[in-house]
């Protein structure tokens, strides 16, 4: 009798830590790659580069269609790594603490001029070093005439927590769940430099639309088609040196049948994102990127 007992409760510890092992997957510590992270390479930003307390600054000529005219600016695009705690998810003060990694800072600021006002966008999207695909955090706030609205989405197991405050009647102040199996757009210009570049890569992966605007509407979530190709006849109307690029390749994202966005990158690293063309008339011409500690000017 004895023997059954203890066979029955190992039975049930190792059930029990089976269940506990199950949850700790599940769980909102779990990692949660996209449905693609198998084409994107999970060492890319474990390069050196990164280590040298300098962030990379990418200055592009930009268009962008604003009341129905396009609009001429300047975007830039910084690059940096930097070190979270779990506790406020922001960068950290202290190094002691036991809660810390890494991430991947992308910061993207643009000032667009119209007749009566300009509008301003900032975009901070991070991801951890080894998960390149997947966004951790993201947030995105506006500012022109009519009034500022900011937005966050925050990795939560297998789902993002969306908070918002705009100024939109219908939106105002709120917080709400989304499916976490999902891209941003806005990511596209950073996370698809990661990718394993291959002539003929094709692969489906659901996108979430751009978030660089004042709405605080839940997100359309396209299910895009993601097509790789080197492009020999690549060229750029700005003054960027291409001969630092030995070939450059081609990422077309068809989120939907009418609407389709292409990527241009270099081959060698850090694979920067050279041009970008966009369904509804957003444009970026590369036009200069070097390492800069901009925080000490």
């Amino acid at each position: 009798m004895r023997r059954v007992v203890d066979e029955n409760i190992g039975m049930l510890l190792l059930f029990l830590a089976a269940m506990t092992g199950l949850y700790a997957c599940t769980g909102s510590s779990a990692k949660s790659p996209v449905e693609a992270a198998s084409h994107f390479n999970a060492q890319w930003a474990m390069d050196a580069r990164w280590e040298q307390g300098t962030a990379e600054v990418a200055k592009y000529d930009a268009q962008r269609v604003v009341y129905g005219k396009a609009r001429d600016f300047e975007y830039v695009f910084i690059l940096v790594k930097e070190t979270f705690n779990e506790k406020y998810k922001v960068k950290t003060d202290d190094y002691d603490r036991k809660d810390l990694f890494d991430v991947m800072k992308v910061n993207k600021f643009c000032r667009i001029p119209t007749d009566n006002y300009p509008y301003h966008y900032l975009t901070s999207i991070f991801y951890k070093r080894e998960q390149p695909s997947t966004v951790y955090k993201l947030t995105n706030t506006s500012q022109e005439w009519c009034g500022n609205t900011s937005k966050y989405f925050l990795e939560e197991g297998r789902k993002y927590k969306f908070g918002y405050n705009s100024y939109w009647d219908g939106q105002g102040i709120g917080e709400m769940m989304i499916d976490g199996n999902i891209m941003f757009e806005d990511q596209l210009s950073h996370a698809l430099r990661a990718l394993d570049f291959q002539e003929g890569l094709q692969f489906k992966q659901a996108v979430a639309e751009s978030q660089v605007n004042s709405k605080a509407t839940k997100p359309k979530i396209y299910q895009a088609n993601f097509a790789v190709s080197k492009d020999a006849a690549f060229s750029l109307d700005t003054k960027y040196d291409l001969s630092q690029v030995d070939e450059v390749w081609k990422v077309e994202v068809q989120l939907d049948d009418d609407k389709t966005n292409t990527y241009w990158f270099g081959s060698n690293y850090p694979n920067i994102l050279l041009k970008q063309e966009s369904w509804d008339g957003r444009r970026l011409q590369l036009k200069e990127t070097y390492m800069d500690a901009y925080w000490n000017s």
